[in-house]
């Protein structure tokens, strides 16, 4: 008899699945899509080494080079600067979980998906919220969002620096001097922009960030940067309640991270070896520089540009200044199967051609230029598969070389 009053001979369960039998086998991909984008060798090898708990000097270390890393990335000096233990999505809960309390007005600069999921957490987290409304392949002007701050005079104000589901860039400069001018807090989701194009956190007034560790930054899913201004982290210190869910409390969380001038508690369990892929994607980063990461993305963008104009086929944005470098939208044409398209191009080329979503499902296809696929030589890669995956679904599809905005 065991000590817990089993008998080891009356011990029956299940068999066990077949299912786990046979070893795991993940083909190659080359991951072209908006997100996740595919890791360099240097960044998978890291999560290779040993699983580290809770208070370990080295995970520790390793902590305080990725809170160096991000605000390199995020160009700022906050202190309040981490990492939530999730998707970005579990980032944009734990910002307006924070910034928000029951009845704060916060208005949502909808023209996209990811706006319209901030507005759907923000109304379950009690708030008031206010949205403003725009086309989706056009950004909001400056004069536009300092209309409708005046009129809703809202704590804050939530914008999408680059849109994943459609391509769309908004300019940033200039916004948070406005939202201060009305004593409001600027949100940015820059989870498909950051390290594709100049962001500058201080130098903008941005006052809280996000973005995704496996999209342009080139590291595996599960962890997300952000940083809070001293702003926004005197509004979360100065709640009348505490933040609604225990995971999300910044400054639980915060002061795990060491953002705060007080010794480290337990928060929870953190994944240590997405911890050091992430250094590791934000070492390279830094060792090729910021410059040269986005200049080699916009070179990338544009050679892109003119490989679809050749096809015939035309952008999603039609406007190259409003075109997010990192994710490019590409319109379905008339009479082609989508999803033919995809799914040749993924069994013949081992190549993610990726759908719509949002305010492109059904219409265009989405093309990453991301992590270990920020090169020429796989962007010429991607066109020629698509090209041969169009002319092998559809046969009598005629390609035709487009002009001016394509």
């Amino acid at each position: 008899m065991f000590s817990s009053g089993f008998h080891k001979d009356t011990m029956k369960f299940t068999p066990p699945p077949a299912s786990l039998s046979t070893p795991l086998i993940i083909p190659d991909k080359i991951m072209m899509g908006p997100g996740p984008s595919n890791c360099s060798k240097r960044v998978l090898t890291a999560m290779t080494n040993t699983v580290l708990s809770n208070f370990h000097a080295e995970l520790f270390r390793t902590m305080d080079d990725i809170k160096d890393g991000l605000r390199y990335i995020f160009q700022t000096e906050n202190r309040a600067t981490m990492c939530v233990s999730g998707s970005a999505h579990a980032a944009m809960e734990s910002l307006l979980c924070n910034l928000l309390e029951d009845g704060d007005r916060v208005l949502i600069a909808v023209n996209g998906i990811w706006a319209e999921r901030a507005v759907e957490m923000a109304t379950r987290y009690g708030a008031d919220v206010r949205t403003i409304e725009g086309p989706p392949d056009r950004p909001f002007s400056l004069e536009t969002l300092a209309r409708a701050i005046e009129l809703h005079q809202p704590k804050c104000l939530f914008l999408t620096h680059g849109d994943s589901s459609s391509g769309l860039l908004q300019p940033l400069e200039g916004v948070g001097n406005l939202c201060h001018r009305y004593n409001c807090l600027l949100i940015v989701d820059a989870v498909a922009s950051l390290c594709g194009v100049p962001f500058y956190m201080d130098k903008w007034e941005i006052d809280a960030v996000y973005t995704g560790a496996q999209k342009v930054l080139g590291a595996p899913p599960g962890i997300t940067p952000i940083s809070i201004s001293p702003k926004a982290l005197d509004v979360i210190r100065n709640r009348r309640t505490k933040s609604k869910v225990f995971y999300w409390d910044l400054l639980l969380l915060g002061n795990y991270w060491g953002c705060y001038d007080e010794p480290k508690r337990y928060h929870h369990t953190v994944a240590s070896n997405l911890i050091f892929a992430l250094r590791e994607a934000l070492a390279q980063i830094a060792e090729e520089g910021l410059e040269n990461q986005i200049k080699r993305r916009m070179e990338c963008a544009e050679v892109l540009y003119e490989g679809l104009g050749k096809m015939g086929l035309e952008i999603f944005v039609k406007d190259p200044r409003h075109r997010l470098p990192t994710v490019t939208g590409i319109m379905i044409p008339k009479g082609v199967d989508w999803w033919k398209v995809s799914q040749h191009a993924m069994n013949n080329f081992s190549l993610e051609v990726q759908g719509g979503l949002g305010p492109t499902f059904g219409k265009a296809w989405r093309v990453g230029i991301m992590g270990e696929c920020s090169t020429v030589q796989k962007i010429h890669f991607y066109l020629y598969g698509l090209k041969e995956s169009l002319k092998a679904t559809h046969p009598d599809y005629v390609f035709e070389e487009s002009n001016g905005y394509h």
